[in-house]
Order: C-alpha cells, then sequence, then structure tokens
C-alpha cells in the first residue's frame, strides 16, 4: 500500500516492479517521439524530385513550422494533465495518449511524400497525444512511493534513464530507414509507430499486474480528499517563492529556445554544411540527434554525484547560479559550431568537421544537466501546494514559448544574410555571405547566452531571498519529480 493506493507486492533492485513496467512504457515512447523528430525537418526540407522524396519546403518554411510543432507539443500537456486530474485519470491518460500518437505516426507515414494536408493532420494528433501522455507518465512513477520515501529520487533517476535510452536508439533505426532512398522518409514514421504501439500494447497488457490502482483515479480528486477542500490565501512567502518562477521564465526559455536548435537549424547543419564521411560509409544526418542522450546516459549519473557531493560539504551552488552554469556551458557549445562555420569557409569540400557538432552536443548536453533537472525539481519546491499543477504547466510554457521563437530564429538563417548588417559583420572575420545566415544565429545565440547568463548572476542574490530557504533539505519527495518532463 502507497499513498492509499493499492500496488502490487515485489521488488527489482529494491524497488517495485511497476517502474520497470513504466520504464519501459516511456522508453518507446521517447523513441517514437525522437525517431520522429529526427526526420521531420529533413523530410519537409527534401525536394518532391528527389531519389527520396520529401515536400520541397524552402528551410525558411520547413523551421518555422517545427517551431510551431514543438512548441504545441510542450503546451498541450498543461491542458492533458489538467484532464488526467479532473476527470479521467493518469492511467487512461496514458493510454489514450499513446494510442493517438501511434494514430499520428502512421498517419505521417501515410501522408509522406504525398499529402502535406494529412501530414498536417498526424502531426495534429501527435500534439493531442503527447499532451495526454508526457505528464501523466510521470506522476504515476511519483505514486508508486509515500511520500518521503527516500527511494523517489532514485526510481525518477531510473525513469529518466529509460526516457534517453529511448531517445538514443530512435534515430540509428528511424534515420537508417528514412534516410535512405531504398526505403524513404515514410519508413522511419512507420518504425516510430510502432515504437508507440508497443508502449501502448505494454500499458494495456500489463499495467494492472504491475501497478496496480496507480493512475485510476484522478489526482485532483484524491489531493482535495487529502486537504479537506480548504482554501487559504497566499502567504508573503508564497508569493516571492512565484516571483522567482517568474523571473526565471525568461531566462529559462533562452536556454531552450538554443537548445531546440538540435531538432531544427543543427539538424540542417549536420545535413548540408558537415563531412559525415567515415571512410566509405556517410553517417547519416539524424544519427546526431543520439548524442544528446547518449551523453546524458553517461554524464547524468555524475552530475548528480557532483550535486550531493558539493552538498556535504557545503558547496553546492543555489539553483539560479546551476542555471547561470548551464546557460554558459550551452554558449560554448556555439563556440565550437561558429569553429565548424569557420571550417567551412576554409576546407577545399566546403565542410565541418563532425567533431564541431560533437562537441557542440556535448556542451548543450552538460548545459541541459544544470538546468533541466534543476528548474524542474525547483518548481516543486517553489509551488504552493494548491497550484502545483499551474507552476508546472508554468515550466512547460518555457520550451513551448521557446520552440516556437527557436524555429523563427532558425529559419532566420535562411535570410540573414540579405541584411547589410549581417553580411558586414561576417565579411569582418573572413567570412562570406553564403555562411553569415548561420554566423548569425548561432554567434548570436552564444552571445545572447552570455549576456543572460551575467544578468541572471547579478539577480541570483535577491533571487534566492526571494526562495525563503525552499532549497534546505524537507520532509518531502516532491523533489524526486526531476528533470522527466523536460525530455
Amino acid at each position: 500500500m502507497s499513498n492509499g493506493l493499492n500496488i502490487p507486492p515485489g521488488e527489482i533492485l529494491g524497488h517495485p516492479k511497476g517502474l520497470f513496467l513504466l520504464f519501459a512504457t516511456e522508453m518507446w515512447e521517447r523513441f517514437s517521439y525522437y525517431g520522429m523528430r529526427a526526420l521531420l525537418v529533413l523530410t519537409l526540407v527534401a525536394a518532391t524530385d528527389q531519389a527520396n522524396p520529401g515536400f520541397g519546403l524552402t528551410r525558411s518554411d520547413a523551421l518555422s513550422l517545427y517551431g510551431i510543432y514543438t512548441g504545441l507539443v510542450y503546451f498541450t500537456p498543461i491542458i492533458g494533465g489538467w484532464i488526467a486530474d479532473n476527470y479521467i485519470g493518469q492511467r487512461l491518460a496514458v493510454i489514450l495518449g499513446g494510442v493517438l500518437m501511434a494514430a499520428g505516426q502512421f498517419t505521417l507515414f501515410a501522408a509522406t511524400p504525398h499529402s502535406m494536408t494529412l501530414f498536417y493532420f498526424g502531426l495534429g494528433l501527435l500534439i493531442i497525444g503527447n499532451g495526454f501522455f508526457k505528464p501523466n507518465i510521470s506522476t504515476m512513477v511519483g505514486d508508486l512511493y509515500p511520500q518521503g520515501d527516500a527511494r523517489r529520487d532514485a526510481a525518477f533517476s531510473i525513469f529518466y534513464m529509460g526516457i534517453n535510452l529511448g531517445a538514443f536508439i530512435a534515430p540509428f533505426v528511424t534515420s537508417t530507414l528514412g534516410e535512405d532512398a531504398n526505403y524513404g522518409w515514410r519508413w522511419g514514421y512507420f518504425a516510430a509507430g510502432c515504437g508507440m504501439s508497443l508502449s501502448v500494447i505494454i500499458q494495456l497488457l500489463l499495467a494492472q499486474r504491475f501497478v496496480g490502482d496507480v493512475g485510476r483515479e484522478p489526482g485532483a480528486k484524491r489531493s482535495l480528499a487529502a486537504s479537506g477542500g480548504v482554501k487559504q490565501p497566499l502567504t508573503k512567502e508564497e508569493r516571492d517563492r512565484l516571483r522567482v518562477v517568474t523571473f526565471l521564465f525568461v531566462f529559462v526559455t533562452m536556454f531552450w529556445l538554443a537548445f531546440e536548435q538540435a531538432g531544427g537549424l543543427m539538424n540542417i547543419f549536420a545535413a548540408d554544411y558537415t563531412n559525415r564521411m567515415l571512410g566509405t560509409f556517410e553517417v547519416p544526418a539524424g544519427w546526431f540527434q543520439s548524442l544528446n542522450p547518449l551523453y546524458i546516459l553517461i554524464f547524468a549519473p555524475m552530475f548528480a554525484w557532483l550535486w550531493v557531493r558539493m552538498n556535504k560539504v557545503d558547496r553546492n551552488p543555489a539553483a539560479p547560479i546551476k542555471i547561470v552554469m548551464g546557460m554558459l556551458l550551452t554558449a560554448i557549445g556555439f563556440g565550437f559550431l561558429v569553429i565548424g562555420i569557420f571550417q567551412i569557409q576554409h576546407s577545399g569540400d566546403h565542410k565541418s568537421s563532425m567533431v564541431w557538432l560533437s562537441l557542440a552536443y556535448l556542451f548543450h548536453t552538460l548545459g541541459e544537466l544544470c538546468i533541466s533537472p534543476v528548474g524542474l525539481s525547483l518548481m516543486t519546491k517553489l509551488a504552493p501546494l494548491r497550484l502545483a499543477s499551474l507552476v508546472m504547466g508554468i515550466w512547460f510554457l518555457m520550451p513551448a514559448v521557446a520552440q516556437y521563437l527557436g524555429g523563427l530564429v532558425g529559419a532566420f538563417s535562411e535570410h540573414a544574410g540579405e541584411y547589410q548588417a549581417v553580411r558586414s559583420a561576417a565579411a569582418s572575420i573572413g567570412i562570406s555571405v553564403d555562411y553569415s545566415g548561420l554566423l548569425a544565429v548561432f554567434g548570436g545565440i552564444g552571445l545572447t547566452l552570455v549576456i543572460f547568463s551575467v544578468a541572471l548572476w547579478l539577480l541570483s542574490g535577491m533571487l534566492v531571498d526571494w526562495m525563503h530557504g525552499a532549497e534546505k533539505p524537507q520532509k518531502t519527495a516532491v523533489a524526486g519529480r526531476s528533470a522527466i518532463n523536460a525530455a
């Protein structure tokens, strides 16, 4: 019995068996999402008359669509979580979302490369399905443990590894199929649909056996019953903490705007401007999408150890300082891309080495590990209990806004060379107009991250005061809901 829920007995590695069921469910869902994301922009910009035909969109239009799609993907969990909490429960929401997303992937398969209208419909199904699935699967993980159970933090770390395992594997399957003219883009989407179908089948066949009643009853109903339905006005301390959330919105949104260039402009940089030859083998551009989850699998345990170690010696930085560190690391990643642009300019084949792109993904991942788990954990600490879902919704709005703006910024690279100021700045450091758009976006984002980092560092003392000790050890497990929803 945990949190008043009937949970089947039995453990694996000291954790409820249900954790590993949810691990597998999320792994295949992330396989589906990241597999599709690796193909989306490349499918849209592929010419209609080439050996592996796509939809022939301009780079600008494709990146704009990518920004709108990914922005909505991060927006709809606010709605899906609210519906699950108040009406249908997490279990049904996860299954419903999974079915919709599987249908969306198979719709993309049917649409490519013949029908843009049907392709839009498939994207819509994915957006709605993600809204139901994303916020609720991690809630079920937390409900496997009673409040205060020390295993909850470790459980979310295990679950997070599942997320990134799925994200790591996906491009090797979907890009290998999709970028091969012998198969075509559509078969990459088909593989993604198969992964999503496996996720749903796992839930339908095994959920009751391994997780029992977890996720069956709407969360808001259980929460209201536990609180007795009594509402109190916000205290000054709670209002101050919400101010911190408001301030961080701007800085974290800037980070996500930079980070999410991975699926857009950085994907195009990999395809068009990177020498991907290893001997006689050409590395598919989408394979670079696996670098981020691979780096997370390698470095996440190290960061977890680092924060614990620093906390033991009372040197653990406050959350705003960790976010500053993350933004600076991400800026360094864009610096490597700028070096790649210089190599394109001066190399005989007008291509950049894979080394620079790989280093960019490495430092972006290190930045993510300083910001994503820290930020989500902080939201749970700052949020008043009765506003927890709303504050988490605000967290989802950060990447949602960033995804849309990031798409516009990425699309700007195609036309940036038309502006005299951009042309002059590029020429002053020996970059031709052909690559001035890439320089404007990658260099501009890196410089902006540095400026935002300095601003946040100057504000950090005030923000820590407003937090009123929220990061001090608590006798709760809310912080265990770490970076799950950011992936």
